[in-house]
């Protein structure tokens, strides 16, 4: 049998992992903010765990800041990087 070289493990050197697709919603409400959130329009999630213990979710929205919505006036979607192409989401 053929010995397999092994990679030496070394803690010189942090490989972090690109995260897979970033996650994206969809806005479905917009009753108290129809200025600042188009329905049916896509955002970028950005991630904020005491935000999300509260109910609600931080979107970068239409005044290009981000911001704290309610939760229910979204659902997570998953887009193809073909889609995030097409839509100038791709990072």
């Amino acid at each position: 049998m053929a010995s397999v070289k092994k990679r030496p493990k070394s803690n010189a050197y942090s490989v972090r992992k690109k995260a897979s697709n970033p996650p994206y919603v969809v806005c479905v409400r917009n009753d108290d903010y129809p200025a600042s959130l188009e329905l049916r329009k896509i955002y970028r999630l950005m991630m904020d765990k005491p935000a999300s213990k509260s109910g609600l979710v931080r979107v970068v929205d239409e005044s290009g800041e981000d911001y704290l919505y309610p939760a229910d006036y979204f659902v997570a979607i998953k887009l193809t990087r073909m889609v995030e192409r097409a839509v100038g989401l791709a990072s």
